[in-house]
């Protein structure tokens, strides 16, 4: 056995800093390690071997690499090609769309630990729109009621926590209490940043998505993204323009489906002189729904572990689980859970168990929820007739009151924008 490490990320300014000093220093480009990487399948060569000829070859290592990935269709070589990037001033908003892509790494601004201050995105409609300054005036409302909210809160939730505030170590895990708290009075529109790790063919993907997307801010990131990476791996990434598919899926899905629920006269909406509000029979809707699930879904899991565990085949394996008592069966998910740890994950098995759950819930709690990026999230768009989330701890300190007030200004400064 041998393993040899082939490379690392480093800073990019350390990169030119070498560039500098080394004058005949080869290019530096992850494609050598993604053209070697594509070798691998068809040369007997050593891969380190193959490494060292993409290096001396950077042109032909990325001509190479158009030819797989564009011309026969394996981009699964430009995942070898990782990039690390800050983003900084962009939206809340935009973050939700930023991290949807699943297969990218992000690590966050973090409303608990930071307190923000007044900065935030004015999007490019609103001042084409002539609306700024009652916009402005209401994310200024909702910044200085978020820093009060702070500071009563503070010493609120010290009082209510006496032992851990006996520890100075604690300090700071209070005030990211209080800091919780208080950030569901700020707006979407709210300025963050945040680290992203992506491989080539994810980034081409988030590209060309968000080339397409409604909001300009999303479109103007991903003209900005291209422009800080395009000259590092130009033999990976080449889709980046926005596509039909991605411009006018949604869109046309949109049309079609108020088409016809619209046929479907006092069933689907009604109005009520602000908003559409979904009824249902029975009543408005829980917060939280299980809408479907696996049918006898421990049985499906307990065949899979039975299945990876011997050589049966699946279809003997459901019918051997069919069979076990409720012992047999607690036994054996028993024997597959005993040593789980915190910083364990289950094992895959369980993922034939499906829960699909809706869920109406506040911008701040999505914001918790997009970090679990294994799990298939789809979202309806926000819809203020929902009503607002105020968390307990306001109304200890007497605060839900102006809460309120201000979630009714900023519901008028909506209704104007919208209309606009």
């Amino acid at each position: 056995m041998k393993i040899i490490l082939a490379g690392y990320n480093i800073d990019y300014e350390t990169i030119m800093d070498l560039e500098d000093r080394c004058e005949d220093l080869e290019e530096l480009t992850p494609e050598t390690i993604a053209a070697a990487y594509a070798r691998i399948s068809r040369s007997p060569r050593p891969v380190h071997e193959l490494r060292a000829v993409a290096r001396g070859e950077v042109d032909k290592a990325r001509q190479s690499n158009r030819n797989i990935v564009f011309e026969m269709g394996h981009s699964s070589i430009a995942e070898h090609a990782v990039f690390n990037v800050d983003v900084l001033g962009v939206s809340r908003l935009l973050v939700e769309d930023i991290e949807r892509f699943r297969l990218c790494s992000y690590t966050e601004k973090s409303q608990r630990y930071v307190l923000f201050q007044d900065d935030f995105v004015i999007p490019e409609e609103i001042r084409n729109a002539g609306l700024e300054k009652p916009f402005t005036e209401a994310v200024r409302d909702q910044n200085t009621f978020y820093r009060e909210c702070y500071e009563r809160l503070r010493p609120y939730v010290f009082s209510r926590h006496p032992e851990l505030a006996k520890d100075q170590a604690n300090r700071s895990l209070l005030e990211g209490w209080a800091k919780e708290d208080a950030r569901y009075a700020i707006a979407l529109a709210t300025e963050t940043q945040l680290g992203m790790t992506l491989n080539a063919r994810n980034l081409e993907l988030m590209l060309r998505r968000l080339a397409a997307h409604s909001l300009a801010e999303a479109r103007d990131f991903s003209a900005a993204l291209f422009k800080a990476t395009r000259s590092i791996a130009p033999s990976l990434v080449r889709y980046t323009e926005a596509t039909d598919y991605d411009l006018l899926t949604r869109r046309e899905l949109r049309e079609s489906i108020s088409s016809f629920l619209g046929e479907e006269k006092g069933l689907f909406s009604k109005d009520k002189g602000r908003e559409t509000e979904a009824v249902l029979p029975g009543g408005p809707p829980d917060d939280v729904v299980l809408a479907y699930s696996s049918a006898e879904a421990d049985l499906r899991i307990l065949a899979s572990l039975l299945h990876s565990s011997s050589r049966r085949p699946l279809a003997e394996c459901l019918a051997l689980a069919e069979g076990m008592s409720p012992p047999q069966r607690l036994t054996v998910i028993k024997t597959a859970l005993r040593h789980l740890r915190p910083y364990d994950s289950v094992l895959r098995e369980f993922e034939y168990g499906e829960l699909v759950f809706e869920l109406t819930v506040s911008a701040s709690c999505f914001a918790q929820l997009k970090r679990h990026r294994m799990a298939t999230l789809t979202a309806q768009d926000y819809d203020p007739s929902l009503g607002v989330t105020i968390p307990p701890s306001l109304g200890e300190v007497g605060m839900d009151k102006s809460f309120r007030e201000l979630i009714a200004r900023t519901e008028e400064v909506y209704g104007t924008l919208r209309e606009r």
